[in-house]
């Protein structure tokens, strides 16, 4: 690479970097991937062997474009991942309450209360979403698998488990909270 380019590039990321790294973070959950889409901006830019006529237009594009790619990825794929961070150290003792196997009669009672509970809520919903729910979350089957087996798009899929995780969120809301202050 000729010097010059070099340091033409090297120009480009010190002008660029802050403003773009500020777009990015506005629009990502972590720094760490705000981060990695900024390289991943630079590195077509360097790569890049076409005339840019707008130059910022061009970075935030691509940055958008890098944001919208990551954030596809991202999907969640569990009940579990739908929780933010401050919610996940609930979730956690709740799992583990649920998932004891211990002889505790009053924990095997409590056990068997949210899964009637939990039943309940799934029948309460559209057949689509309580068979993707169960297939995907309870039985372990990738939306891809689903998606394959039933001829319907994987977003189609997500989405119906998104309701159906809304719908059960909501509805066993008050369980939670009386099993996690037992």
């Amino acid at each position: 690479m000729p010097a010059e380019r070099k340091r033409n590039i090297t120009q480009v990321i010190n002008d660029y970097s802050k403003r773009l790294f500020g777009f990015i973070r506005k629009r990502v959950k972590n720094e760490a991937d705000a981060q990695d889409i900024m390289q991943d901006v630079f590195y077509q830019f360097v790569g890049n062997t076409q005339p840019i006529e707008q130059l910022s237009g061009w970075l935030f594009t691509v940055a958008r474009n890098k944001i919208t790619d990551s954030q596809r990825k991202h999907k969640p794929a569990n009940f579990s991942d739908l929780y933010s961070d401050e919610e996940q150290d609930d979730i956690d003792g709740f799992s583990e309450l649920l998932m004891d196997t211990g002889d505790d009669p009053e924990k095997e009672y409590l056990r068997t209360l949210f899964w009637q509970e939990l039943n309940t809520a799934l029948q309460e919903l559209p057949e689509e979403q309580r068979e993707i729910f169960i297939k995907h979350e309870l039985e372990g089957v990738s939306f891809k698998e689903l998606s394959e087996a039933t001829g319907e798009p994987v977003n189609t899929l997500i989405s119906r488990k998104r309701y159906a995780v809304l719908h059960l969120r909501e509805r066993l809301k008050a369980l939670k909270e009386e099993l996690l202050n037992y």
